[in-house]
């Protein structure tokens, strides 16, 4: 596309060249794209210009500054209040994917995987992005919700590769900063609101106002919300869409815990669901609900369910060993996780190891430090992503809510962490190493080092 037909309704320019990709980010940046510098709080923008130079862009759109560069730069004030309408006009595919919004502090990555599951059960050709990358690109995703035009790119790619409804992760972040603007929505899914990303959002009653936001601000078909969540009222109040739909655990007539999850009845149909914990019953509803809404009958649904998977990282267990990753880093994610591996395995002991992210929430450490005091029987605390913290200082806060009489080990280095739970694991014991799931780095300082939770139990195990 031509840089004029792209900035025609913006601004006129003098230009003329070939754009053939829209880049907020030098390290996603491909040769032949048009770089976007804005201006944040944090930088300037005009730090990454030679980089994206160097990589091959064509042209910079600058904002709140001006610059001479070996490329054209034109400058556009408020750019980012643009960055929509450009995602548009470029990716003018991108609208034709049926698109479900899933929101939530917990479940967004489990729901959102699950509907995938089910959809593809059903014949249904679908994408998912979120947490745990994009799929049929193969691409890991820094945040949860990825910048405006890595989203506009990735959904005219499944246009194009005919996927029929994409479902993605939509954090409170990414609606503050507008990252899915100008997009609809065929659903809007609410899962839970439980404290996280304080330190972004001040109190919870900002940080339900940036989840409200995917409910009033968008064009959307329908609205699912998780009943059993005090703030559902809230988010069927201010929703766009006069099509709502709640789901409980109620729903169920009966739940039993199984040796690999749950005897369910559902709606007069008895099945084992093979997902462990609670929370999961209540994603697992959260995905019925989003394919009864798009039409799909009970009996093509709930057959279906015996197939879940749980996506990587989350209540993953060790084959043969009693060793569980999850990526909770909440309060309420560490009680539920906890809570989960106390039920399965009533007669062993369960020890736990976790940190808390530096550079984040603080009010959430001594909270999850009471919580693993009060439901774990031994406690290692160990790094998280201490990022540019001091490692001391996160543990010193989490202590702040520990029962002094629980055996505790504080060891920063998380591999040391891992190999000393795991090798010192008695028979009558269950581990949970918590807080990074998935995730295959760790930052510490400045530096991103490769690490993975599930890699280094099995490490520790030869």
């Amino acid at each position: 596309m031509d840089i004029k037909t792209l900035l025609s309704d913006i601004t006129s320019t003098t230009h003329s060249f070939e754009v053939s990709g829209l880049s907020l980010n030098t390290q996603s940046l491909q040769k032949g794209d048009i770089f976007i510098a804005l201006q944040g709080e944090k930088t300037h923008g005009r730090e990454y210009i030679q980089n994206a130079i160097d990589k091959g862009c064509v042209g910079v759109l600058i904002e709140g500054f001006d610059i001479q560069c070996s490329v054209p730069s034109i400058r556009i004030d408020d750019l980012s209040s643009h960055l929509a309408n450009l995602a548009k006009s470029f990716y003018q595919q991108a609208n034709n994917v049926n698109l479900i919004g899933v929101t939530g502090t917990n479940g967004k990555t489990s729901v959102s995987l699950f509907i995938s599951q089910l959809l593809e059960l059903s014949n249904v050709k679908t994408g998912v992005i979120g947490t745990l990358g994009i799929s049929y690109l193969d691409i890991n995703t820094r945040n949860t919700t990825p910048d405006i035009f890595t989203i506009y790119k990735t959904l005219e790619h499944f246009a194009k590769i005919n996927i029929e409804i994409a479902v993605i992760e939509v954090s409170s972040h990414a609606l503050i900063q507008n990252r899915i603007a100008g997009l609809t929505l065929e659903q809007a899914i609410f899962t839970n609101l439980t404290q996280d990303h304080l330190d972004y959002h001040k109190d919870m009653k900002q940080y339900r106002a940036a989840k409200g936001k995917l409910f009033s601000d968008y064009s959307t078909q329908s609205v699912i919300v998780n009943r059993d969540d005090e703030n559902h009222p809230y988010f069927i109040e201010i929703a766009s869409s006069n099509k709502t739909s709640t789901y409980g655990l109620d729903d169920f007539t009966s739940i039993t815990a199984s040796a690999n999850g749950f005897i369910c009845n559902l709606n007069n149909c008895v099945f084992e669901l093979p997902l462990l914990g609670r929370f999961n019953l209540s994603n697992t509803l959260a995905a019925f609900a989003s394919l009864k809404s798009l039409g799909l009958s009970d009996d093509s649904i709930i057959p279906e369910l015996t197939k879940l998977k749980p996506p990587a990282g989350r209540m993953e267990k060790l084959k043969s060993n009693d060793i569980w990753i999850d990526y909770a880093h909440t309060p309420d994610a560490l009680s539920n996780a906890l809570e989960t591996i106390k039920s399965h395995c009533p007669k062993s002991k369960l020890r736990v190891i976790f940190g808390c992210g530096g550079d984040r929430d603080q009010g959430k450490r001594a909270k999850m430090g009471k919580i693993a005091s009060e439901l774990a029987d031994s406690i290692i605390l160990t790094n998280d992503n201490p990022r540019s913290e001091s490692p001391e200082s996160i543990t010193d806060d989490i202590l702040d809510g520990i029962n002094s009489e629980i055996d505790i080990q504080i060891i920063h280095d998380r591999g040391t962490a891992i190999k000393t739970a795991v090798t010192t694991l008695r028979k009558d014991e269950c581990l949970l190493i918590a807080g990074k799931g998935h995730e295959t780095t760790q930052t510490i300082g400045d530096k991103v080092l490769i690490f993975n939770d599930k890699k280094a139990v099995l490490d520790a195990l030869i």
